[in-house]
């Protein structure tokens, strides 16, 4: 039993991995971090291995959820960087000012982010984000159009305010 569970998970992990891994540097534009995230969301679903009905929608709504930390985590940096540099004097670049898709993304709520970063990053259809996120496909349709429309807004107010 336990040489076949093995099996199965050695099995998952060639599997999926390398398309996981792939995503995941779409996303964070690194390869160090995309294999960090990869590995990170792997060893969560070896932790709950007997309980996950869905591992393949397990591992990517996990990955998601350690991206959007990894992007907290950026943002968060870049705001002590600015605080320091404005402390002493030093005026940030104009591109520190763009808004980056990245964080407009990041700032979408749960329920319109994962389904957006399932259909358009990691080049999922629609009937599969339904069946990964447990929604109906119709409600998945209704939630990417409502992603698109808040980026879409987000975009425009900041373009708008552009010097």
């Amino acid at each position: 039993m336990k040489r076949s569970r093995e099996k199965a998970a050695s099995e998952l992990f060639a599997a999926l991995y390398p398309r996981l891994a792939g995503w995941c540097r779409r996303l964070v534009d690194d390869d160090e971090t995309a294999h960090e995230i990869a590995s990170e969301a792997f060893t969560r679903l070896w932790a709950r291995w007997t309980s996950v009905a869905e591992p393949r929608g397990f591992l990517y709504v996990t990955a998601a959820n350690l991206v959007r930390d990894h992007w907290r985590k950026l943002e968060r940096e870049r705001r002590a960087m600015h605080r320091v540099t404005s402390e002493a004097a030093i005026r940030p670049h104009p591109e520190q000012a763009d808004p980056s898709v990245r964080l407009l993304v990041q700032s979408l709520p749960e329920r319109l982010r994962v389904p957006l970063l399932l259909h358009y990053y990691a080049d999922m259809p629609i009937r599969e984000v339904s069946v990964l996120t447990g929604r109906k496909e119709g409600t998945v349709k209704a939630d990417l159009h409502a992603a698109r429309e808040l980026l879409r807004v987000h975009l425009r107010r900041s373009l708008d305010h552009t010097p």
